[in-house]
């Protein structure tokens, strides 16, 4: 470590605690951990014993909210089956194929387009829209790193702990009228949707849009990181079935993020996360952050 460097840390002990957990993360304990990644990306100290934030609420969830129904709620492949379960095995995407290593992936059994995703994880996607120049290599690569991690040890993010490092290849999916996937997640608490925000551009070009929506679509003054668009997107058709499924899926659940697509004319259910951006993502105006807070009722007791 150059002196430079040196001098920073013992200007700023703050940022050597947070490079620190973030070379050992296994040093620390959960909750000594999100305190020091908290200060880091939201500039404050994590208040757990009297959280009001939604951010500060997602952390408390983390130590304390540990149902085992949860594990398979946030595996990408399993979610599935849960969510037909309750909605029906029409809203689900198909999938085409599952691996437990990119060695066990044949390209040549898959059709031009797909979708290869890990189960355990958030990000690790790779979108083949035409199988000629499918970038299969940097793919692979990128997919073996994700089966390498623990999701878990990265946020904390409880769910994830123990679920099954695998690959699962999907159905690609577009809607010809916005030629992308546009991706409707909805704000749930206890079986109640209060909110909602459309990404719009999450694999093209341009820089990824989220707009934020009430419960009766009605446009919201909320950044949360990424901008807004330059005209917000048109209520999709599908809007009612979509939150009715929602409200269905989080029943008798302190929070959950419920994401479906429409393409097409039809629904096809997303993901279920517990923890939005992880709790560690500024809202603007700041006023949001304690109105979702507001609305996320913590349980009486600590969960085991």
């Amino acid at each position: 470590m150059n002196i430079s460097r040196v001098i920073y840390y013992l200007r700023n002990p703050h940022e050597l605690q947070f490079a620190l957990a973030m070379r050992y993360p296994k040093l620390y304990s959960d909750k000594q951990y999100l305190r020091i990644l908290f200060r880091k990306h939201l500039g404050s100290e994590l208040n757990l014993k009297c959280p009001q934030t939604f951010n500060e609420k997602l952390q408390w969830l983390k130590l304390y909210n540990h149902n085992p129904q949860y594990t398979q709620m946030v595996d990408k492949y399993e979610a599935k089956k849960y969510v037909a379960s309750i909605i029906g095995e029409e809203y689900i995407i198909p999938t085409l194929a599952v691996y437990n290593s990119t060695k066990e992936i044949n390209l040549d059994a898959l059709p031009d387009k797909f979708v290869l995703k890990c189960t355990h994880d958030s990000g690790s996607v790779a979108i083949c829209k035409d199988k000629k120049t499918f970038q299969k290599k940097e793919a692979f690569a990128m997919l073996e790193r994700g089966l390498k991690k623990n999701y878990y040890w990265e946020n904390r993010e409880w769910p994830y702990k123990n679920v099954k490092p695998r690959i699962i290849a999907e159905t690609y999916m577009e809607d010809i009228g916005t030629g992308e996937l546009r991706d409707y997640k909805f704000f749930c608490f206890d079986g109640k949707v209060k909110a909602l925000f459309i990404a719009e551009d999450r694999y093209g070009d341009e820089e990824t849009k989220f707009d934020f929506f009430d419960a009766d679509f009605h446009h919201l003054d909320i950044r949360n990181g990424h901008p807004n668009a330059n005209v917000p997107p048109a209520r999709p058709l599908s809007f009612e079935k979509m939150k009715e499924m929602a409200e269905q899926l989080s029943q008798n659940i302190p929070h959950l993020r419920v994401d479906f697509y429409e393409a097409n004319g039809k629904i096809y259910f997303g993901e279920l996360t517990f923890s939005h951006w992880s709790g560690f993502t500024p809202f603007e105006p700041e006023e949001w952050d304690l109105k979702f807070g507001e609305w996320l009722k913590l349980p009486l007791k600590k969960l085991p």
